[in-house]
């Protein structure tokens, strides 16, 4: 999959400052934040790379960093509770057989184009679009205005096809990010990877914590998460999994404040990785979340925690 940045109407090799000749090449294109990539996202996706190779077309996923919502404000006062941060989601969509992947730098004179602007200059003009795939509730250009039937005026204007994907539902309910936001809020792990279609993954980079969770026998590496945006679940202590140098370690990760060793302390994040020794300082690690043990509590003495971390160690050992 190959990935370039566009701003300022210049196009670059992804993180590179140097433009690149870009040539404009005949498409299918899907447009959308895709946060969290879930099954709703896939299902879009699957479609537009159907059509792709069915109609001889590149596949093209346009999606946007920052996110708008970050951009455009309006509510939003704390952070946004994304479901992937833009490296995670790249490595999501690796997986879905697209040829390119198009980051749009999302600011706001970027969103002050109208859905025909963005149509005509970026999709068509930029991309080559031939065919435009977009979800049933999927809204275009500035405040979401344009809709299906625009596309389709615009296609025959322009010449692309347009196809609308149906809503996906699991057990009846609607699919949607803040669905599975909901889910993550309330550690409900396994029904929000079912409509994810996969983990539910923090990413970060091991960081030198403070040693206390050696001095109780089970050291942790701790992960300084880069994005302030990403979404915690619930507080508490978690199954996970992680991939180190192409073998799969399970762990036993704790999210929250530390109450029993820390007061007023700030959202953490650290992981007992089972059975490893040796140093991960510096490393970027990720974790697959798995399974929801129990919520964080303070327990009166660090002993009574001590035996706690046993028996959630347990629980990780027999969920393997």
């Amino acid at each position: 999959m190959q990935i370039v940045e566009y701003r300022s109407n210049r196009v670059f090799p992804f993180r590179s400052e140097e433009p690149e000749e870009f040539p404009v090449v005949a498409s299918a294109v899907t447009v959308g934040a895709f946060d969290g990539v879930h099954r709703g996202h896939r299902k879009i996706i699957s479609r537009m790379v159907s059509i792709a190779r069915q109609r001889a077309l590149r596949s093209v996923v346009v999606t946007f960093d920052p996110h708008p919502r970050r951009v455009l404000g309006g509510e939003v006062t704390g952070p946004l509770g994304l479901l992937t941060t833009l490296e995670e989601k790249i490595t999501l969509l690796r997986s879905a057989d697209v040829d390119l992947l198009f980051v749009v730098r999302f600011t706001p004179e970027f969103a002050m184009q109208s859905s025909e602007e963005f149509i005509k200059n970026v999709l068509v003009g930029l991309l080559g679009a031939k065919s435009i795939v977009i979800g049933y509730d999927h809204g275009f250009g500035r405040n979401r205005s344009g809709s299906g039937d625009d596309l389709r005026r615009l296609g025959l204007e322009l010449g692309f096809t347009v196809d609308v994907e149906s809503e996906v539902r699991i057990a009846d309910e609607h699919f949607s990010s803040t669905r599975i936001r909901q889910l993550l809020g309330l550690g409900r792990i396994e029904e929000a990877n079912a409509f994810l279609g996969s983990f539910y993954t923090i990413s970060g980079t091991v960081v030198e914590g403070d040693g206390r969770g050696r001095g109780l026998g089970f050291p942790t590496v701790n992960i300084h998460i880069p994005d302030p945006h990403k979404l915690l679940p619930q507080s508490g202590v978690y199954v996970a999994e992680s991939n180190i140098d192409g073998l799969s370690w399970m762990a036993m990760m704790n999210v929250g404040v530390r109450p029993t060793v820390e007061d007023g302390g700030r959202t953490s994040v650290e992981a007992h990785i089972l059975g490893w020794e040796g140093s991960l300082y510096g490393r970027e690690l990720s974790f697959n979340l798995l399974h929801f043990i129990r919520r964080e509590r303070k327990f009166p003495t660090l002993e009574a925690l001590r035996q706690q971390l046993e028996k959630d160690k347990k629980t990780v050992e027999l969920y393997c």
